[in-house]
């Protein structure tokens, strides 16, 4: 078969490219080696949402009960085969939504591992060991195979007590203990689910704080919620080895300030500290695809490869490594590809959302930046305390912090939240810094009350002492 463009790889980077690309006319095929979504999907950012509710809608009969008025007369447990099937189901229904997506647009979805066997040829080997490889012609190839979890040297995976993000999604049992190492989003996702259906959970991170990509009062106010839910944080502690057996694993730590040595045990351990780039193979004699000290693959100003008429969107080009940002990438390929006088846009402006408990959520730049960068700026925080909507969902944990440039400019310069809703309301930052807007354009915009929403409003006018409810 012959194609204008080959696509491989399914997940928000692959599928997104596919349908854009058919849209504009062109003849496409996607190749996917699990099912359409990928690891988004099917492995990662649905499924654990979906999980999460299921803790938060748990949390809250086990926790605030009593405090929405609602008696509970008898024993309150839950059924764990239900809840990781729930998660289950939800990932298939909208794995079959992007399936019927894929028929809508006229796109050739061949399940099956792509590789590059030469220019402007990808061979297909099926998924199925009954179908037959295919070779597809194609006049260009967009490699869109994301990542997977990458295992410590001295722990790998084994799917029984070492797990990645995949097996403890699907694990038969909520276990008594587990051991979480890495306090990224991932990490701190996992300890919100487990240790909301009782499991005790430790985690490990070799930084001094949890989530270190945020803003520093971000990182601590999570931590104190953290220790208030019962979850221990081993922060500033680096993983020497391990020692697994058939029913525990046992790693021993060193604390970085200090230099004490510690051993802790589990019934499980989850390792949440990286990913690494999945690679189609390459046939020899077409090239080598660059890549960077990371392993993941370079790409120019048009997202182009080394290769000649082959391109890469998504996790395979490096971080930051989030679906809405791999989705960006990919129509900004196409775009450029196929609409005249296009010139596709890097990413500039990026929502990062982790739906522990409490929500934490984030956009430009954070204070610690600012500093850095030498940027005058100003302050502007609300607590969800002083909100009516948050008191009234007895979400009063958090608070809004936001960080405009002090220079004349006004402008706002970053968003960072913890607490109820806050990955649905960093949208609002997000298009405010997309038109560079400034304290003064979010104080003069209403916003709706009683809302979550409030609390930027507020805290844009408290950069400047405008702020009324605090």
């Amino acid at each position: 078969m012959s194609y204008d463009l080959v696509v491989i790889g399914g997940g928000p980077a692959g599928y997104v490219a596919a349908i854009r690309a058919a849209q504009l006319g062109k003849k496409v095929a996607c190749v996917e080696n699990d099912r359409a979504g990928g690891t988004c999907l099917n492995w990662g950012c649905i499924p654990t949402k979906a999980l999460l509710k299921n803790a938060a809608f748990y949390r809250s009969i086990t926790k605030q009960a009593r405090e929405f008025g609602v008696q509970i007369n008898g024993e309150v447990s839950f059924d764990w085969d239900k809840v990781i099937g729930r998660s289950r189901q939800v990932s298939g229904r909208l794995a079959g939504g992007v399936e019927f997506l894929f028929k809508k647009n006229g796109i050739d979805y061949i399940r099956g591992t792509g590789s590059l066997v030469a220019e402007g040829r990808v061979e297909v080997a099926p998924s199925d060991e009954a179908e037959q490889e295919q070779e597809l012609e194609s006049k260009d190839v967009l490699i869109a195979t994301g990542c997977k979890p990458a295992a410590l040297p001295f722990l790998p995976f084994d799917g029984k007590r070492v797990l990645s993000s995949k097996e403890a999604m699907t694990l038969s049992h909520c276990p008594q203990s587990l051991i979480i190492i890495g306090a990224g989003a991932i990490g701190v996702e996992f300890a919100s689910f487990y240790s909301a259906f009782g499991c005790k959970v430790t985690l490990v991170e070799m930084q001094d704080r949890l989530v270190p990509v945020e803003d520093r009062e971000i990182s601590e106010t999570l931590l104190k919620s953290f220790k208030r839910q019962g979850i221990k944080c081993l922060t500033g502690h680096k993983t020497n080895s391990a020692t697994v057996s058939d029913s525990a694993v046992s790693l021993t730590l060193e604390e970085l300030e200090g230099g004490e040595v510690k051993v802790i045990e589990a019934e499980y351990c989850l390792v949440a500290t990286g990913v690494r780039a999945i690679l189609p193979a390459v046939a020899e004699g077409l090239g080598n695809l660059d890549l960077d000290q990371k392993g993941f693959v370079q790409v120019d100003d048009r997202y182009q490869t080394s290769l000649p008429k082959v391109y890469a969107a998504g996790d395979i080009i490096g971080a930051p490594w989030l679906a809405h940002v791999a989705s960006f990438e990919a129509i900004q390929v196409v775009e450029g590809l196929y609409l005249d006088d296009y010139q596709p846009k890097k990413v500039g402006f990026f929502p990062g959302c982790t739906y522990c408990h409490p929500e934490v959520a984030s956009i430009g730049l954070n204070e610690q930046d600012c500093i850095e960068q030498g940027i005058a700026y100003r302050i502007g925080k609300f607590p969800f305390m002083a909100s009516g909507r948050a008191l009234a969902a007895n979400e009063r944990e958090g608070f809004t912090k936001l960080i405009f440039a002090d220079d004349g400019s006004d402008k706002l310069l970053g968003a960072h939240i913890i607490g109820g809703e806050a990955t649905e309301m960093i949208a609002e930052t997000g298009l405010a810094l997309q038109m560079g807007a400034t304290w003064k354009d979010i104080e003069n915009t209403i916003h709706a009350h009683p809302t979550y929403a409030e609390a930027l409003h507020e805290a844009s006018a408290a950069a400047f002492d405008h702020a009324i409810h605090i």
